[in-house]
């Protein structure tokens, strides 16, 4: 099937987070944090009394080709706090899948307040006097929470109007619907084939007992989480930092994930894909995106994770091929000065000497005085050339090295000296080659730009390297470093 993308009317001069123009209308929004698409002609309003005999409203969307001959995966969709819906699915581009897929989305509110009823969640906003927030108090015992009951009993209405597949249920959502999806995930996972959520994480208090046991209920579940790099969630990028750490953690321990990520990064989006003994995770950071989610992020949830993953009817997990292979770039290498591991074909690697971040000086007509004008990472040029694939030979005392490259030329460089000799021709480089602990060092970046047109990314203190356009997120920075620190 070709899809449309239908051309919206946009409001620039709106600064609203949902302008209530949105709702059946052409109008369209754009912000660093969540961007819409026009309204589906096909979302349909619901209402109803499922669960604790309390009404309801939901949004339902039907795509153009079911006809009822066969069943069809559902896709629940939760919405963020001060949002509803229909404010998901525009946000979202999980109708426009559907029309590709054939699937069914569902979209519901909240109970009330525009805010889901998440375990712990007001605890949370009574310790933060910041967070001025209309929040539902959330009962001690979670089969008293009605978002819970209503969401789970929304399910079984989809699977009783439409014929819903059993086996391909999958949730996902924004921000407090994040939470939501979490929460539903820790307590009724065997429900679902995969969860999804994008800009926030679960509420922490409610992933371990005090004794620091695992609390969930729910079983293993492919998990899928979605995180904006200038997210703001916590007050300080060290603290948003390990509540990222935090969740992915739980998964990680939930699904049996105990192999490093495979990571791959595709212009501003970053993912690590863990594979577990009992369910995949995937962690996608998103460069330079700010709170909320992205609009292509249910194509590659459903591409890399949801189109290849099924429940038996056993409720056993069944793993498939999905439409794209969630595998790391092909070539990449990463690099930090605080650690002597590098990052080659998705493993750590050794290297001879630890990396060193060298600054490159200004200092002459400043009575004493110096100032920063670069600082670049240099690792051994005997290790860079190993990598490359290039033939390294040096002087006896390793001061002075000549490299053979795979396609002929030759590089020659010294200590102390900024330029080197490509083919007999002089030419700068970022700066001086160094020498530490009998190696010879150069800037990474400078070696994998000018010498093989690399893509070079650097981000916190972190050096990627690969052969396409790749933006180095700060949370993916962190991930690699976990892997060599």
């Amino acid at each position: 099937m070709k899809l449309r993308l239908q051309a919206g009317n946009p409001n620039d001069a709106n600064r609203d987070y949902v302008p209530m123009g949105i709702k059946g209308t052409d109008m369209t929004v754009n912000e660093n944090g969540n961007n819409s698409q026009v309204y589906p002609e096909r979302l349909q309003e619901c209402t109803g009394v499922l669960a604790d005999g309390l009404i309801d409203h939901w949004y339902e969307y039907v795509p153009a080709s079911y006809d009822g001959s066969k069943k069809v995966p559902l896709v629940v969709s939760n919405h963020g706090g001060q949002m509803n819906g229909w404010a998901q699915a525009v946000y979202s581009s999980w109708t426009l899948l559907a029309e590709r897929e054939g699937f069914i989305c569902v979209f519901p509110d909240c109970h009330e307040l525009q805010m889901w009823m998440v375990q712990g969640i007001a605890e949370r906003v009574r310790a933060n006097p910041e967070l001025v927030l209309p929040i539902p108090m959330d009962p001690e015992d979670y089969h008293d929470n009605h978002d819970l009951n209503y969401v789970k009993a929304l399910i079984v209405h989809m699977q009783e109007k439409y014929e819903i597949d059993a086996g391909r249920v999958y949730m996902q959502g924004m921000s407090m619907g994040h939470m939501m999806t979490d929460q539903f995930a820790r307590y009724y996972g065997d429900v679902l084939a995969g969860a999804a959520g994008s800009g926030s994480a679960a509420v922490d208090s409610q992933l371990y007992t005090k004794d620091g046991e695992i609390r969930n209920w729910g079983g293993p579940v492919p998990t899928w989480i979605s995180h904006p790099e200038k997210n703001g969630m916590d007050d300080s990028f060290e603290a948003e930092n390990a509540t990222q750490k935090g969740g992915r953690e739980y998964w990680m321990q939930v699904n049996g994930v105990h192999d490093a990520p495979q990571i791959r990064i595709i212009g501003e989006d970053n993912f690590a894909f863990y594979t577990g003994e009992k369910a995949d995770l995937v962690y996608l950071d998103i460069k330079n995106r700010d709170h909320g989610q992205a609009l292509d992020e249910a194509f590659y949830c459903w591409n890399y994770m949801f189109s290849g993953v099924r429940r038996a009817p056993d409720g056993m997990l069944v793993k498939e091929k999905t439409i794209w292979e969630p595998v790391g770039d092909s070539f990449a290498l990463a690099l930090t000065y605080k650690s002597q591991k590098a990052w080659f074909h998705n493993a750590a690697v050794e290297m001879p000497v630890r990396p060193v971040l060298w600054q490159k000086l200004k200092y002459h007509g400043l009575d004493g005085g110096q100032m920063v004008r670069g600082a670049y990472l240099c690792a051994s040029l005997r290790f860079l050339a190993e990598i490359f694939g290039a033939r390294y030979e040096t002087d006896e005392d390793g001061l002075e090295a000549t490299l053979t490259l795979k396609d002929g030329r030759t590089v020659k460089v010294s200590r102390g000296v900024i330029g080197c000799l490509v083919d007999d021709n002089m030419v700068a480089m970022y700066c001086e080659a160094l020498h530490r602990e009998g190696e010879l060092l150069v800037s990474v970046e400078w070696f994998c730009r000018f010498l093989f047109n690399m893509n070079v990314s650097v981000c916190n203190g972190v050096v990627y390297a690969t052969d396409h356009f790749a933006e180095l997120s700060t949370f993916m920075a962190e991930i690699i470093q976990e892997q060599l620190v």
